[in-house]
């Protein structure tokens, strides 16, 4: 794999420690500022809403300089956000941080997915994105544990001043190991919007909304659920994180394996069984041993749905693929805030912290349902336009032709096969 891939994991890195290290918390930041949990909580849907805001107005903003130095740009804005969160008088002033660092969120991973899919063979184009997810899924491995035992044992404002340190290497790696990428020609804005009238696009990024809302259904309050019901102490939070991000770092390896090949039936399975384990939660919670292996269980299959889905919608997107990769980032975090609403009024409804669960299982079997739907649609498309290529007289076998009402003048086609099978999808 390209060098370019580690600075763009270098980035994934300090941003994916802000964004997860704040679930440990939770409980040092209401105190700071005497609120409750579940307000503290909101600054977990903040930064999911910044980043379904930030993802397609910083992306459209970066169609006016090259990749590389918009990448350098957003990680000074991280930066910045960053330093409000450390420096915040008041709550409100942390929210504030938590969404200008949200803005940098989406459209780094967006345009990041963009550059590591060009800088490899089409075949390797799941591989590549999961080099780059590699550095989210240490960042809950090494950075989130380690920011969470810093921040309970010190003072959780010198968590994020290290995170915004974080952010200055990831700017300066880009710079140096980033090739220079040139302006992006001919990209205009009423392309790139074109992509969300593909049914197929608005699929995957239901998939990703519901599929990870499921997963931080279970993680948004994972403290005091491991705390409360399964009985842990207070610092055994930090190497409960580790075994969270162990498990994403496993399941986007697999599912960076996996994704180029065997995309939708790894989305099934992936699916199904976070949708069962996270119901089985509602039972492990209340054991010690069990608590554990389904944390990493939920980390696992979290992740092993990242390279899939991104994969997914920039194929879907292809010759605009850069707005739709931001949103779908975006479309991850939205699904992060209305599972960690949900889950907050459930809890708060006097059900228990391990009724969010419930939510999750929910969220996901609503993912695999789209899932199955995207598939019966594709293979649907493929059989209608198999049935209307031969229908055209005088084209022999294993010729393509434009789909019917298509013109193959200066536009995009879609080419029919009269020959060939449909296609794993």
């Amino acid at each position: 794999m390209p060098l370019a891939l580690l600075a763009l994991a270098i980035g994934a890195f300090g941003i994916g420690t802000t964004e997860f290290v704040i679930l440990g918390l939770l409980p040092e930041v209401a105190g700071t500022f005497d609120v409750s949990i579940t307000t503290a909580g909101l600054l977990v849907s903040g930064y999911a809403i910044g980043v379904l805001v930030g993802a397609p107005l910083m992306t459209v903003l970066g169609t006016r300089v090259s990749r590389k130095r918009m990448l350098i740009l957003l990680m000074a804005l991280f930066v910045v956000g960053n330093l409000l969160t450390a420096l915040a008088p008041v709550f409100g002033v942390v929210m504030a941080g938590r969404v200008v660092a949200s803005f940098t969120h989406g459209a780094f991973f967006g345009i990041g997915s963009v550059v590591a899919a060009d800088l490899v063979a089409p075949e390797k184009k799941a591989a590549a994105l999961s080099t780059m997810f590699t550095g989210l899924t240490l960042a809950n491995v090494v950075g989130v544990p380690l920011g969470t035992m810093i921040g309970q044992s010190a003072d959780w404002r010198l968590t994020f001043l290290l995170v915004a340190l974080l952010g200055v290497l990831g700017a300066v790696g880009i710079a140096r190991l980033v090739p220079e990428q040139p302006k992006p020609e001919g990209v205009e804005l009423r392309h790139e919007l074109a992509v969300f009238r593909n049914v197929q696009v608005l699929l995957a990024m239901g998939m990703t909304v519901l599929g990870f809302g499921g997963v931080f259904a279970a993680l948004t309050y994972v403290k005091p659920m491991m705390t409360d019901v399964a009985g842990f102490s207070e610092g055994s939070v930090t190497w409960l994180l580790v075994v969270v991000g162990v498990g994403m770092f496993v399941g986007n390896t697999v599912g960076g394996k996996l994704a180029d090949r065997w995309t939708m039936p790894l989305l099934y399975v992936a699916l199904a069984s976070l949708a069962g384990v996270l119901a089985l939660f509602t039972v492990t919670s209340h054991d010690k041993v069990a608590s554990v292996v389904t944390l990493f269980l939920i980390g696992a299959l979290g992740f092993a749905t990242v390279p899939p889905l991104q994969k997914r919608v920039m194929d879907h997107a292809a010759g605009a693929p850069t707005l739709a990769s931001a949103v779908n980032i975006g479309a991850f975090n939205l699904g992060n805030a209305v599972a960690a609403w949900f889950g907050g009024l459930v809890i708060d409804a006097g059900h228990g912290y391990d009724s969010a669960n419930w939510v999750g299982t929910a969220l996901a079997l609503g993912a695999l349902g789209l899932a199955v739907l995207s598939a019966a649609l594709e293979r649907r498309a493929k059989r209608a336009s198999l049935i209307v290529t031969a229908q055209i007289p005088g084209i022999p076998t294993g010729v393509r032709t434009p789909r019917s009402g298509q013109s193959g003048q200066g536009a995009p086609v879609e080419w029919a096969h009269t020959h060939e099978p449909a296609a794993r999808p």
